[in-house]
């Protein structure tokens, strides 16, 4: 591997973890609040839509999924020092 193909893979997942993650985020958030309905500006009211609020729940457990996965991935040395648990047992540690 060269080290603009290392650079290249660096920079992507940063891109995709730096920027996407927070993205994904507040798609839950607009998501979540588009489907728990309320009363417009103009005074017409909205029903709230159970779809909406379960796709930005989805969202939500997916980013806090994606968080638990790299904590773990982190310390995963320490957790088999400590626990002899492999988290990732089909990975290679160093």
């Amino acid at each position: 591997m060269t080290y603009l193909e290392a650079i290249f893979k660096v920079l992507l997942i940063g891109l995709v973890l730096g920027a996407g993650l927070p993205a994904v985020f507040a798609a839950g958030l607009v998501a979540y609040s588009n489907g728990s309905g309320g009363v417009s500006a103009d005074g017409t009211t909205q029903a709230p839509n159970p779809v909406l609020k379960f796709l930005g729940l989805a969202l939500f457990v997916v980013v806090g999924l994606v968080i638990l996965v790299a904590i773990a991935w982190i310390t995963r040395t320490t957790i088999i020092h400590h626990t002899g648990v492999d988290l990732f047992p089909f990975l290679p540690t160093k």
